[in-house]
């Protein structure tokens, strides 16, 4: 099993950036795909960024170019850099890591992030 928990959520102006981190416990960390998800406020939970474990990355259109993820599998973290934040990326931002077997996939407790002025 991982356990994975967020900070570095909170609130910031439009066009300002945060840094989100993930650490992970209890199992080997390269193991794992990792991810952020992100669940906006009446709107369903939805994939933001991925990170192999060999770092290449992906991301979801709507943040491609202004958040970047990253990993240390020195450190078992997953860092996601959030620039030029709008509104519409206010949210609650879950790690997830999942190791590619069912059942898996685990995901950390969340961290509220919040872009308004």
């Amino acid at each position: 099993q991982v356990q994975l928990v967020e900070s570095g959520g909170g609130l910031v102006q439009p066009g300002g950036s945060l840094r989100l981190s993930c650490a992970a416990s209890g199992s080997i960390f390269s193991r794992y795909v990792m991810a952020w998800f992100r669940q906006p406020p009446g709107k369903q939970r939805e994939l933001v960024a991925t990170i192999s474990k060999r770092g290449l990355t992906n991301y979801a259109d709507s943040v491609k170019g202004r958040f970047t993820i990253s990993r240390d599998n020195a450190k078992n973290t997953v860092d996601l850099q959030m620039n030029s934040l709008k509104p519409e990326d206010t949210a609650v931002y879950y790690c997830n890591a999942n190791s590619g077997i069912p059942g898996g996939a685990y995901w950390g407790q969340g961290t509220q992030v919040t872009v308004s002025s």
